[in-house]
């Protein structure tokens, strides 16, 4: 789904800019509107814009968590917010997270809502900002908090295990890369000017591996800096619209790989879905949320287009089968979930499938992934070590090492 630039200000004058996901310029500057903002303009975020050169700063989630569980913990002692605001800003050693929380105090002070203080700030999650504008408009700040840090909790924690169990195939896998530049750069020349010293006939299986060993000698510095500047302009238009739609839909039809990508998406979605449900988000607000948190860009659309039809009418699994993207237990599980009138614990239950599925196809892939690395790297040493030495054996049987 393409992505806009929205320049907005508020009732105060106070002027923002946001990225939004929208089908069209439009749709992006209608749904700014509702909210009673002031849309200056909506303009496209091209590939020069998209990512940035200077990416602004994330906070770190782990941090975050544990702000906003001391944050729950001083509003429960009876705290006002703008003191434990004041407090935990004082106790930040994170210079820039603190000014973050400064800002976020003194906006509140001057009279700003505590979501439209954090959302300001354009670091914090959608999902975190919705969460505590649901907290505000229901009295119940605190329970609603809660329960995002349990989410945020659960989600930390399966990220965790996914990139622990991806650390051995990726170390396997620059250990390839090293080995291959280290034959391709140092070795194999060295082969090549010894059997020029020898003019030694080569078999064509020798000959065709020391060209290769050569070129990259020769032109491994002016190749490496092209690859380097065309993966940098990849990466940029992978940040543009057509460009993220086209990389996540390769993504979800890999083999093997692109179904537990739909999968861990689904999880995602089915997880922040039950939060905000359950923290009293309408529904609605909740898929629109849920749609501008999500990375796959497809699911994001797939939601949004739910959103849409909910809007309408239509039922939330009716929607989501409409979407096709959802996987059909999803569907029919959420469609049990609306007919109990339990649809927050019904995703939640959706979320915890999902992710212990993904866990386990995932180690199952990557039992796989091991020993194909493994084989692969054989393999090629294999394939160098006897083109390469297959012309001292014939030399040294024909004596003329000698």
């Amino acid at each position: 789904m393409p992505e806009f630039l929205v320049k907005v200000a508020d009732e105060r004058g106070q002027v923002a800019q946001h990225v939004e996901s929208a089908r069209s310029v439009e749709e992006a500057r209608e749904r700014y509107a509702q909210q009673g903002l002031l849309v200056y303009s909506v303009k496209p975020r091209s590939l020069l814009t998209a990512g940035g050169l200077r990416p602004q700063r994330r906070v770190k989630m782990d941090q975050f968590v544990i702000f906003n569980q001391q944050f729950v913990t001083l509003i429960h002692a009876g705290l006002p917010i703008l003191m434990a605001l004041e407090l935990l800003a004082k106790r930040q050693r994170d210079a820039y997270f603190r000014s973050l929380l400064e800002n976020v105090r003194e906006r509140v002070r001057a009279g700003e809502m505590l979501s439209q203080a954090f959302e300001a700030q354009g670091v914090f999650p959608r999902i975190y900002t919705t969460t505590v504008l649901a907290g505000e408009r229901s009295g119940n700040l605190e329970e609603v908090l809660a329960r995002y840090i349990a989410f945020e909790r659960v989600s930390l924690a399966f990220k965790k295990k996914l990139k622990a169990s991806l650390i051995y195939p990726a170390l396997l896998f620059v250990l390839v890369i090293g080995m291959l530049g280290f034959l391709f750069t140092y070795v194999i020349p060295r082969f090549a000017q010894l059997y020029a010293d020898l003019h030694a006939q080569l078999p064509p299986i020798t000959v065709f591996m020391l060209n290769i060993g050569l070129a990259v000698q020769r032109w491994g510095l002016f190749v490496g800096p092209l690859l380097i500047l065309g993966a940098f302009l990849f990466w940029r238009w992978t940040r543009t619209g057509s460009g993220g739609e086209w990389v996540d839909r390769l993504r979800l039809r890999a083999p093997v790989l692109g179904d537990i990508w739909l999968k861990y998406q689904v999880a995602m979605f089915a997880r922040m879905m039950s939060t905000l449900l359950a923290g009293g988000l309408p529904l609605v607000n909740a898929l629109e949320t849920s749609a501008n948190s999500m990375q796959s860009r497809l699911i994001s659309g797939g939601i949004q287009q739910a959103a849409h039809r909910v809007r309408e009418g239509v039922s939330l699994s009716h929607s989501m089968q409409e979407a096709k993207v959802f996987p059909e237990l999803a569907v029919e599980m959420t469609e049990v979930g609306e007919s109990t009138g339990a649809l927050p614990q019904m995703l939640s239950s959706v979320a915890e499938f999902y992710e212990e599925d993904v866990q386990t196809a995932l180690a199952a892939s990557l039992s796989l992934v091991e020993p194909v690395i493994l084989l692969f790297m054989g393999v090629i040493v294999a394939f160098v070590l006897i083109s390469l030495y297959m012309p001292i054996f014939s030399l040294g049987a024909s004596g003329q090492l000698h």
